[in-house]
């Protein structure tokens, strides 16, 4: 583990006590630091709150606020919910794969975007939704994505 980064990984552990209920909140400070949980985190959180590193992968990997990955410098997601599916949010993700050329769970190569689906967003009224970052798009359409991505198409 680089300095650098030993130190940023020190200075949020400071933050809390060896309290086995912190690690929820440790782990998230972790994802907020670094924008993913790195694997070589996972055993210093277990060595400073005395827990197995089985126990803290494990809860890393079981709620789906935690990244196992480092995502993309802009996260976008697609609603996969009910009134989303109905008024066409399966078109909406395939035009949004085809545009970015990658499948939800996937980073484009040059780390700019990663796509995620969601239950739902919460914005049923304006349905098929996505977000980019914490920016949404209602009503979605194929050409609306378009616009969204501008002239970013993948080759091939």
């Amino acid at each position: 583990m680089e300095a650098d980064f030993r130190e940023r990984l020190d200075d949020i552990l400071l933050q809390f006590s060896r309290d086995r209920e912190n690690l929820i909140p440790i782990l998230q400070e972790v994802q907020q630091g670094f924008g993913y949980l790195p694997e070589e985190t996972m055993q210093k959180i277990a060595d400073f709150l005395r827990l197995s590193n089985s126990t803290v992968y494990s809860v890393g990997t079981f709620y789906t606020q935690f990244k196992m990955t480092p995502s993309g410098k802009r996260v976008v997601r697609v609603c996969r919910g009910t009134a989303c599916h109905v008024r066409g949010g399966a078109r909406v993700l395939r035009e949004v794969q085809k545009r970015l050329g990658i499948k939800p769970g996937e980073t484009t190569e040059d780390w700019e975007y990663t796509l995620e689906t969601v239950a739902c967003i919460g914005a049923c009224a304006l349905a098929p939704t996505m977000t980019v970052d914490k920016e949404t798009h209602g009503k979605m359409t194929t050409r609306k994505v378009a616009e969204v991505f501008g002239d970013r198409a993948k080759e091939g």
